[in-house]
């Protein structure tokens, strides 16, 4: 069968999930035959996605959320403003998409959770099976825990949910944990699509802290907590355009451009992890028995709901602002859940492939 991926380029989870899969298809003698990124002027699209993704890449302009100056805080309200002034743009991305599908006449669409897929799909009706595939789509399972109140942010984050699987005909919703489907809404649920190099990973601790933050505006956080603790090693994954690969600032604290071989390296010898509160690299560190705590960043109700669903799961502890300190009281009193979890997660090809290949 014949495969189009169309992936958000935001953060690093959905790119290594489409990584992921795409190992998994081929190993079953199937085929990626075209993947279309969507991509924002703030957003680099990292070289580990382009040289693992294995098949014909184009990136196009797609809808992506507006923080502030401090590239901290979401801002919804600019989002809506700056995607409707960009909307002419997304137009064309929609008829660059109608163009590829054309061409590589694929059997099946794949979304990673872009707003442009939907609405491509919504417009055109390809003949492909169009699937959804995103952990965001787990808010629509009847048994999702949301945060308390913040009734307008739920509103909008569904309503975007439903933006990106317009028309679909399976949606595949990724979980820390094993639910039931709630097939009447088209809604299965899936292990974690974790890149197969990490069962490879030698795990150890070297007593280093890393740091994960899908916004850079965290740096000044980070270079406190090194200020007042100075012999805690601690490795930070940042996208900071006008920063090199590797920026060292002494002895204990290096900042890395996303690397995802180097990222996984540091995570299985961390003696902890914090991170914003997104789901892929979560998952990673469950995997690999790492406490974690998750952060969600300000304004963003999609990853106030994914602490909640983390914590739920055992991954870690959830906490309101970026302090690093409480990772550090949180290490002695974490309990791994890797056992179960690994076991979850090794099930991911039999189940996708069942739902991605069984007619």
């Amino acid at each position: 069968m014949k495969f189009f991926f169309i992936v958000q380029g935001e953060g690093r989870g959905h790119m290594t999930q489409a990584i992921s899969l795409s190992q998994i298809l081929r190993e079953a003698g199937h085929e990626v035959v075209q993947v279309a990124v969507g991509k924002s002027p703030r957003r680099q699209i990292p070289d580990f996605f382009t040289k693992n993704i294995q098949a014909p890449l184009e990136l196009l302009e797609s809808p992506n959320f507006v923080t502030d100056k401090d590239h901290k805080t979401v801002k919804p309200f600019r989002t809506i403003v700056y995607s409707l002034i960009k909307s002419p743009v997304f137009g064309k991305s929609i008829g660059r998409l109608q163009q590829l599908v054309k061409e590589k006449d694929p059997d099946v669409i794949l979304n990673f959770y872009d707003f442009i897929g939907g609405l491509y799909n919504f417009l055109h009706r390809p003949k492909a099976t169009f699937i959804c595939l995103a952990h965001q789509y787990l808010l629509g399972h009847p048994e999702f825990t949301f945060p308390k109140g913040r009734i307008v942010d739920k509103t909008t984050l569904l309503i975007g949910n439903h933006i990106t699987r317009l028309g679909a005909n399976k949606i595949l919703a990724l979980s820390f944990r094993p639910m039931v489907d709630a097939p009447n809404k088209k809604i299965f649920v899936v292990p974690p699509l974790l890149r197969k190099e990490i069962s490879d990973l030698k795990i150890s601790n070297d007593k280093h802290l890393l740091i994960y933050m899908v916004n850079p505006g965290y740096g000044p956080e980070v270079e406190r907590f090194h200020a007042e603790n100075p012999g805690i090693p601690m490795h930070c994954f940042w996208d900071k355009k006008d920063k090199p690969g590797e920026w060292r600032i002494d002895e204990t604290l290096t900042f890395h451009q996303l690397n995802d071989k180097k990222f996984l390296e540091k995570m299985a010898s961390a003696a902890g992890y914090v991170t914003t509160a997104g789901f892929e690299s979560v998952c990673e560190a469950m995997y690999l028995g790492k406490p974690t705590i998750v952060i969600p960043v300000e304004g963003h109700y999609e990853q106030a709901c994914n602490a909640i669903d983390a914590e739920k799961a055992g991954a870690g502890k959830a906490h309101h602002e970026f302090d690093i300190n409480v990772l550090k009281d949180y290490i002695p009193k974490y309990i791994p859940v890797s056992d179960w979890f690994q076991g979850w997660v090794d099930r991911n090809k039999e189940i996708f492939l069942k739902h991605l290949v069984t007619k």
